[in-house]
């Protein structure tokens, strides 16, 4: 694994737990010779898993969009900053220099990122891993509801289960280390969802 792409709070959240997972997040990926992809700023969860990285000798890529620089505080000392016109080209930047995806606690931003990976993933267009770092149950709820969309025959079973859920980093890395991508969505044999003829 060379590269996995970060997406968290540019928030520190409410709990100490997560600015000390955040660290080691970043100080486990940088140990393991991985270039750490995340969002360029030097706020929240962002700026310390950015900073435990670098601390630790690792290399570490920001994307960030003009209209944030100012507003996120780009990050000053990165391995290497790449200033975008949007948000659009932020995500497709970090993902096609990243070889896997995770989610830490965050807000709004964090799941639009992690999901619109899954989604990718789903059809196909990569075949990477993608993982919840769920420090203290941050994300059991929304697991539970990922869990329902299968349940109610939205989400098919094999997707859910290709999505890496963990309590510690060094768990969610092994994981994607050994990680085997499922067949996409629409592949020749899935009929699921199709308007069966009459």
């Amino acid at each position: 694994m060379q590269s996995i792409a970060v997406f968290c709070g540019s928030a520190l959240g409410t709990e100490q737990i997560y600015v000390e997972q955040a660290q080691r997040v970043g100080r486990s990926i940088a140990e393991q010779g991985t270039t750490l992809v995340y969002g360029g700023g030097r706020s929240g969860l962002m700026g310390v898993v950015a900073d435990s990285a670098l601390q630790a000798g690792g290399k570490v890529i920001g994307v960030i969009p003009e209209a944030l620089v100012d507003r996120e505080l780009a990050h000053p000392n990165l391995s290497e900053l790449h200033i975008v016109q949007n948000m659009h080209q932020r995500k497709t930047l970090m993902a096609d220099l990243s070889e896997a995806f995770l989610a830490m606690p965050g807000g709004a931003g964090t799941l639009e990122e992690i999901f619109e990976q899954w989604t990718w993933a789903q059809l196909g267009i990569h075949q990477k891993a993608i993982g919840f770092l769920n420090v203290a149950g941050f994300y059991d709820d929304l697991l539970k509801f990922i869990a329902l969309t299968t349940d109610q025959g939205f989400t098919q079973q094999r997707f859910n289960q290709a999505l890496i859920s963990a309590e510690h980093i060094e768990q969610i890395l092994a994981a994607f280390n050994r990680y085997q991508a499922p067949t996409p969505k629409w592949g020749a044999n899935d009929q699921q969802g199709l308007i069966k003829p009459v």
